[in-house]
């Protein structure tokens, strides 16, 4: 095949700028398409191609352009004739962009204008082409809605690599081109030039071997392990509701049969093929077998709604496969059958997810999720499918949507990176160094975290090198330690400490208990020596003191030492009503509660989840919300927030709660028994919280929500500047804006100035006086939300008061119509922001505003006093902003020349013009001379 010369890669300048924020990168241009491989990172914009080293530092970035010109008339497969002298420059938009390791080149693919473009790069050194070809491979559109990857095929003798892509159907748009036929559903390319066809070809062993689909199908995700790929994608079927397919192929013998294995089925989040759940971004989750698979599905088929689902999907290999490829499609009614997985649940419930990104780590697997409003959120799932409580790594101030695909840095495992509209982060995986002690570093329930014995700090495992750590446990716990007190048969009493741990060697072979308390020797010498995870201590007496025993318990975890103060009570001395507060007793002493009452650990259920089901045993009456209000706030939270209902009067305090996490308390300002004010507190996290009304015992009733968002931004300030006096009425343009309680300028940070209206995009406000100041300066704007403080990005100029000289009155039928003169100046000062009186024997007399007209160095602003009887005023009263002027009349020569003035003014065109022409004229004549 005769290749076309190509495209031109055209080195650029400056393509680019780093975050100033660290672990970014911002284009001047929309990511079409990201890829990672070892140390490299390479981003596809609409008209760039970009290398970066891992760290997102830039290696060289390149424009992308194509051109065709050829000696004489060629013809090329699936294409026109191109003479010799047509030429032709455009975009090259990337749709496909795929590292091959093992061939040291990236595929990059994708349409100049209505033609498929193919080439392979150095991967090393992008600017270098090794090979282009004018080929269709991914979709005919400038789109990237879907899917492609390579996949290996096993031969008799050797491995085969092919690009898999996964075409977006349309029910009624064709794929065709001006220089192609159209595209199948599924298709399988070479990449290099020794397979059947040449590369790029998708050629097979028999002519054509592509997966076909009738209709619109979009593909969402696919991948390989070991020999099976997957494939997963949205279908409408004939009811209207969406299905999610995923088909399996097995990669073995040569692309034929690889197409002949096709075998599929439908996935269901409601477990019943009458659903209308939609994919929206998918992870395969590392290890197995089985494998195991993420999706975020949408639970409505909108945006908002969406989970976190976690499917076995093990390849079924029982059915049997297609054997004819030329009418395999989606369709089939093997198809049609819902998965019957092992394992299908739902793990997170968050609104507005749009990737996703799994990852193990020990026993726990990490799941990295992005949202579209701008958030990543990890969330740690134990080997039973216990979730932790979710942390956000990054929150975009604003509603940036993060892009379904994320990757993690290959080099250090340490970093996702995380695609936006324009810009590509890379995100710590952890916030280990942020916990400052022992217990916090166990309490967030972080996989990648261990406690360093050698630093005293907090730290990724990898960098506790030579030392003894420990960690979480493989299993989520409340408890860092725990602790049962046991009673056998013979009466004799045993107190067990638990550890809920992981550690390293150097810990395990230095783990120890030291049981001590003031009153006496408390182990006997029958104990047991301790075993990690655990230290038992018979007692020496079985009989505890009535008022209980303070007990010490330091426990040695290699460098580092653990403290306990226990206060142990004989479990069957804790009586009185069945109530919760007397179970949280029994279950803090280290006993069982049973239906009859606190028991020996051995008799009874020793978590204090049972307690929260059991009546207080205080009469209160239950309180009920009925609204919350703002009920949408900032992730900063708001000051003085109301809740309104009923039975309101015994409520201590509000409870918010996110999912799987502990819950936040804001203690009640004022009650009047319908309404409550309280603050609510800032949120790690954007989105929806339950809230409830806490009574003294410790219930909490009611079932109202808070939804967190974005920060207020200020883009656009009007007008942006003031006078030096203040209150001069100024439009904020922005988002978000409803949530500021208040604006300040940095000359009066104290100053805080309440908004006058406010919406989501506009805010109005009064500007506060400039104090001792004199002269121009500038004033950075800020906006108060809750407790913090938000710079705007513009600023606003203080220039000195206005100053007015002196008017004229003229008499015009039954009114008079003023003319105030001011000097010019940079405040740009309009009609509406002034008023004015005309002042006669103490009386005044309103002045209406109906026009402003400048010349040279002065203002002319003209108002009207309707129905007044004289025409003479003593003096005027101007007010302007919170400045009130008093404006004395002119002497009678300034009235005939500000008359004569504003007389002048439509005629100073025509004076000059007079001017210029006697002029020319003149220079005429004597030029003649």
């Amino acid at each position: 095949m005769i290749l076309l010369p190509g495209l031109l890669f055209i080195l650029w300048g400056e393509p680019a700028r780093c975050l100033e924020e660290g672990g970014g990168f911002e284009f001047n241009g929309d990511i079409r398409q990201f890829a990672v491989s070892n140390n490299t990172v390479y981003i596809a914009t609409e008209e760039k191609l970009y290398q970066l080293n891992h760290d997102l530092t830039l290696v060289r970035s390149l424009t992308q352009r194509g051109i065709i010109k050829g000696a004489e008339q060629v013809e090329y497969s699936k294409f026109d004739r191109v003479s010799e002298t047509e030429k032709w420059n455009a975009t090259f938009s990337v749709n496909i962009l795929l590292p091959f390791v093992e061939n040291d080149s990236l595929i990059s693919c994708g349409m100049t204008e209505e033609c498929g473009y193919c080439e392979l790069l150095d991967l090393k050194n992008i600017s270098n082409v090794r090979y282009k070809e004018h080929v269709q491979v991914g979709p005919p559109w400038h789109s990237s809605a879907s899917v492609s990857f390579l996949v290996n095929v096993e031969t008799r003798t050797k491995t085969d690599t092919y690009i898999l892509a996964a075409i977006q159907q349309y029910e009624d748009k064709s794929t065709e081109t001006k220089c192609s036929t159209g595209s199948d559903t599924v298709n399988f390319h070479n990449t290099n030039n020794g397979q059947n066809g040449g590369i790029f070809s998708s050629n097979g062993e028999f002519v054509n071997s592509p997966i076909k689909h009738e209709g619109s199908v979009e593909f969402v995700d696919g991948f390989q392990i070991n020999s099976t790929i997957y494939l997963f994608s949205n279908v409408p079927s004939k009811d209207k509701r969406n299905k999610v397919r995923l088909i399996w192929l097995e990669g073995k013998t040569d692309k034929t049969q690889t197409v002949k294995s096709l075998r599929g089925a439908t996935l269901s989040i409601s477990g019943g093929a009458e659903s209308d759940s939609r994919l929206l971004a998918s992870s395969v989750i590392p290890g197995g077998p089985p494998v195991l698979w993420s999706g975020v599905f949408s639970a409505d088929g909108g945006q908002t709604n969406t989970e976190l689902v976690v499917f076995d999907i093990s390849p079924d290999l029982t059915g049997d496969p297609d054997v004819d490829p030329y009418r395999s499609t989606y369709e089939r009614d093997y198809l049609l059958s819902i998965l019957v997985s092992t394992l299908q649940k739902v793990l997170f419930r968050q609104n507005y997810m749009t990737s996703v990104l799994a990852v193990r780590q020990k026993a726990w697997v990490v799941f990295f999720i992005g949202t579209g409003d701008g958030q990543l959120i990890k969330l740690a799932v134990d080997k039973d499918y216990h979730t932790t409580c979710p942390r956000v790594l990054y929150r975009a101030n604003d509603d940036r949507q993060v892009f379904p695909k994320m990757q993690l840095d290959q080099v250090d495992h340490k970093h996702v990176y995380v695609p936006f509209k324009n810009q590509m982060k890379r995100v710590p995986v952890s916030k280990c160094s942020t916990y400052r002690n022992v217990q916090d570093c166990w309490s967030a329930q972080d996989p990648y975290c261990v406690w360093c014995g050698s630093k005293r700090s907090c730290t990724f495992e990898d960098e506790c090198q030579d030392s003894d750590w420990f960690s979480i446990p493989d299993d989520s716990q409340q408890k860092m330690v725990s602790y049962k007190v046991l009673k056998d048969s013979t009466g004799q009493i045993k107190l067990n400490i638990k550890t809920h741990l992981t550690v390293g060697q150097k810990t395990l072979s230095n783990f120890a208990c030291h049981f001590s308390t003031s009153s006496r020797e408390l182990c006997s010498t029958e104990s047991p020596p301790p075993q990690f995870p655990q230290c038992t201590c018979i007692l020496s007496d079985s009989t505890l003191p009535a008022e209980g025993l303070a007990v010490t318990v330091t426990i040695r975890l290699g460098t580092t030492q653990l403290l306990e103060q226990l206060k142990l009570t004989s479990c069957t001395d804790i009586r009185g009503p069945p109530t919760s507060v007397l179970c949280q007793q029994c279950i803090e002493a280290g006993c069982g509660w049973s239906t009859n009452g606190c028991s020996w650990a051995t008799e009874g259920v020793i978590k204090d989840s049972v307690c929260q089901m059991m009546e207080s045993g205080m009469k209160f009456s239950r309180p009920e919300i009925s609204s919350i209000t703002p009920s949408v706030v900032s992730f900063y939270g708001r000051n003085r927030a109301m809740l309104s209902g009923s039975n309101l009067s015994d409520v201590t305090r509000v409870r918010l709660q996110a999912e799987d996490c502990t819950p936040k308390e804001s203690p009640v300002w004022y009650n009047s028994g319908m309404n409550l004010t309280f603050h609510i507190p800032p949120a790690d996290m954007k989105g929806v919280v339950k809230v409830c009304a806490v009574l003294p015992d410790g219930s909490c009733h009611g079932n109202a929500k808070i939804t967190y968002r974005s920060l207020p931004s200020c883009t656009n300030i009007t007008p942006s500047s003031t006078w030096i006096s203040g209150k001069r009425r100024i439009t904020l343009t922005g988002s978000h804006l409803e949530f500021v309680e208040g604006v300040v300028h940095s000359l009066a940070l104290q100053e805080v100035r309440p908004p006058r209206n406010k919406t989501y995009q506009n805010l109005i406000y009064d500007t506060p006086a400039a104090g001792n100041y004199r002269g121009s300066f500038t004033s950075s704007v800020f906006l108060k939300v809750a407790n913090e403080t938000l710079a705007c990005s513009t600023t606003i100029t203080y220039y000195p008061d206005p100053e007015f000289t002196s008017f004229t009155s003229t008499r015009t039928g039954d009114d008079v119509r003023i003319t105030i003169e001011k000097k010019t100046d940079k405040l740009e000062m309009t009609l509406g922001e002034l008023s004015v009186w005309g002042v006669q024997e103490g009386e005044q007399f309103p002045c209406i505003m109906e026009a402003k007209e400048t010349s040279n160095e002065t203002d002319f602003f003209i108002c009207e006093i309707q129905g007044t009887p004289d025409a003479e005023f003593q003096h005027l009263t101007i007010k302007y902003g919170d400045k009130t002027v008093r404006l004395g009349p002119p002497s009678l020569l300034h009235q005939i020349l500000l008359i004569l003035r504003i007389l002048l003014m439509p005629c100073i065109p025509v004076v000059l013009v007079i001017i210029c022409r006697w002029q020319k004229k003149l220079t005429a004549e004597m030029n003649k001379i």
